[in-house]
């Protein structure tokens, strides 16, 4: 097992490593030296020994990677690596941890994801004796995972490549900690999260993702240090690498939400887990009870449309609709008053910590007036599962109130960089203007070195940023118009091969419908199909054009002509009545900021070099960038995202993007 204060291992020096002629240059990968990355890990490796803090911005193609896998390797201590998604993960440990083996031998490395990735052996056991599957989808998918089970080390239903993403029946299997028995539970010892935490503590590096490590961190905090909080490890250094997005999963897990699905899943947990045990027959007119009551309070909810919109009037409600509030806790009382005096059956104390832990969080949620904290609602389409679940609520939908932190600065500031002994957090797109300033100030790092590390691509030759003449306001009436003809135009040149990003689903269709009777090129639409698989016949089908929002941004990766072209409509600005983007504004002017400049322009500076991002992946790449909002040439502030891009040939001319895509 190793020490947080082991004596470092014995790998190959980062000289030995990275320098030309060295074993990186000997492995079949080509290999050309980059300067940027042997300083980079130089950097991560004396922040680790030195026990500091380090924030590095490494442009694309600099191989950050391994820039600071080597050093976490090189201590002997246990680090943990979070990245930003399951994809990057997924990365890192099935093909940069295998490539690194070849080079230096086995290596001590553990992969972990949220509890819900995990099956539960004992719910895969309570489950077969209870008269619950629904449908024959069910009933063999049921048959399909049991058949795995028997043979997986693991538990990660990633394995399981027939079971259908939004399958409902692995809601009900999956090892959440809301149900987890703990150490009372008849197959601990054989339990897939109890090998896991095995595994982490015989490991030297640690793979996990920011959802993972926030929700453990929040767990821990709510547990106040109780031992068997959390199911990381302690560990002497953790890297952040897509650091950017850690303030927006940051103030999910320090937030608060309930919503109709979990009242309905802890009575469906009660009354399958319960059914049949001594001493339970009074739980289930309780359960009943729960339900009915909320859902008559979630259907009085004074929301109107689908989408988030602020709780402001909780006051107002709490006057009109008090006894509903009163009736639904009550409810939960009620049951957790039952649960309480259940005895001899394992289940009940865990289900009475969720109906307890509900009931806290839905009276912080109607009666709080914290001031740090942010109220408000959503009403969206849930899972498949969800949808089942809420039937006779909205027609489908899914109800949530939910709290969210202003600022996660002071939270992140005592929790992670006072309480780690080194931070090193990364990722392409941390700078504005070339400084970490809007970074650290969001984030609470007081005390930290400083590294950009330029992308070792050559932009200036790779790539084209067409700022198109004469465009209207995206506000403009006509901007549609001129939009879709700038589009086909591009595309023309460029024979599809494309990305289309937008800011918002209303302006990506009306573009989509307005350019599908003129195109000649095959196009792919978000939301049609899951990501994956809209990404996959992207790369397989020539001429692609891909129509995408949000989560398109960021995180894909394209290599080659299959993407030569990347129109983004407009500057990527936060949704200025998203309540929580205003709740953040209002605090910084209430502090006497300007938070349009300290606020909106910095973040969207980031999420444009996101987008962009997407087109120069290797340094065979060539490609023409396109930004179609005119405000980034005729307002003061667009100045600032010009200076924080890379340094890309700029034009307003259409002959140069013709001539260039003639090369």
């Amino acid at each position: 097992m190793p020490s947080i204060d082991a004596p470092p291992r014995s790998l190959p020096s980062l000289h030995e490593f990275f320098s030309p002629g060295g074993i990186l240059a000997s492995s079949p990968l080509p290999y050309e030296y980059r300067p940027g990355q042997l300083e980079m890990a130089k950097a991560v490796e004396r922040a680790l020994s030195e026990r500091r803090h380090l924030i590095v911005e490494a442009g694309t193609g600099t191989g950050k990677t391994l820039a600071y896998l080597l050093p976490a390797l090189r201590t002997g201590q246990r680090v943990i690596v979070s990245t930003g998604t399951k994809a990057l993960q997924d990365q890192l440990y099935f093909r940069d941890v295998p490539f690194l083996e070849t080079l230096l031998g086995d290596l001590r490395v553990c992969y972990m994801k949220g509890r819900a990735n995990y099956l539960c052996r004992h719910k895969l056991v309570a489950l077969r004796d209870q008269p619950i599957l629904t449908g024959l989808q069910e009933i063999d998918e049921y048959q399909q995972i049991a058949e795995w089970e028997r043979q997986t080390e693991t538990g990660d239903r990633a394995e399981l490549s027939g079971l259908p993403e939004n399958s409902p029946l692995w809601h009900k299997l999956d090892a959440r900690a809301d149900a987890c028995l703990g150490s009372n539970c008849p197959d601990y010892q054989r339990c897939f999260i109890t090998e896991m935490r095995r595994r982490t503590l015989e490991s030297d590096l640690i793979i996990v993702n920011h959802h993972l490590f926030f929700a453990d961190l929040a767990l821990r905090q709510q547990a106040a240090g109780a031992p068997d909080a959390g199911i990381l490890p302690e560990a002497a250094a953790v890297i952040f690498d897509e650091a950017h997005e850690l303030e927006e999963v940051a103030s999910n897990y320090f937030g608060l939400s309930i919503s109709n699905i979990r009242m309905e899943e802890l009575a469906r947990d009660a009354d399958t887990m319960l059914r049949g045990k001594p001493g339970t027959e009074q739980i289930f007119s309780s359960t009943q009870q729960l339900r009915d009551r909320s859902r008559l309070f979630f259907s009085a909810l004074p929301i109107q449309t689908d989408g988030r919109q602020p709780f402001e009037e909780r006051e107002q409600f709490l006057e009109a609709q008090g006894d509903l509030y009163l009736s639904v806790r009550a409810a939960l009382k009620k049951l957790e008053a039952e649960l309480e005096q259940v005895e001899g059956v394992d289940e009940a104390p865990g289900l009475r910590n969720r109906a307890a832990r509900l009931r806290s969080e839905l009276e912080f949620l109607l009666e709080s007036n914290q001031s740090n904290m942010v109220f408000w609602m959503e009403r969206r389409a849930g899972r498949a599962t969800e949808q089942a679940l809420a039937a006779r609520n909205s027609a489908g939908r899914t109800t949530f109130i939910q709290a969210t932190p202003i600022d996660v600065s002071e939270l992140l500031h005592e929790l992670v960089f006072e309480s780690i002994p080194s931070v090193v957090l990364t990722s392409a797109t941390l700078t504005v203007q070339g400084g970490f300033q809007h970074m650290r100030k969001r984030l609470g790092l007081t005390e930290a070195r400083e590294l950009v590390v330029p992308s070792h691509f050559r932009y200036g030759e790779q790539a084209l940023l067409y700022l198109p003449p004469s465009m209207p306001d995206p506000r403009a009436e006509n901007f549609v118009d001129v939009a879709a003809e700038t589009i086909r135009r591009v595309l023309t040149l460029s024979q599809g091969r494309a990305f289309c990003l937008f800011t918002s689903y209303a302006q990506m269709r009306t573009l989509y419908e307005r350019l599908l009777p003129v195109l000649d090129y095959p196009i792919l639409l978000h939301g049609t199909a899951p990501r994956k698989a809209l990404l996959e016949e992207f790369r397989s089908t020539p001429n692609a054009v891909l129509f995408g929002t949000s989560s398109f941004w960021q995180g894909v990766d394209v290599q080659g002509e299959a993407l030569s072209c990347v129109i983004i409509d407009r500057l990527p600005f936060a949704v200025p009545s998203d309540p929580v983007v205003q709740a953040r504004m209002k605090a910084i002017e209430e502090s006497g900021g300007k938070p349009f400049f300290d606020y909106q322009v910095p973040s969207a500076v980031l999420t444009l070099k996101q987008g962009f991002g997407r087109l120069i992946r290797s340094l065979t790449d060539r490609g023409v960038l396109v930004l179609l909002d005119p405000r980034v040439r005729t307002q003061r502030y667009g100045q600032t995202f010009l200076q924080s891009l890379p340094p890309y040939r700029m034009t307003a001319n259409i002959g140069d993007v013709e001539a260039f895509f003639e090369k």
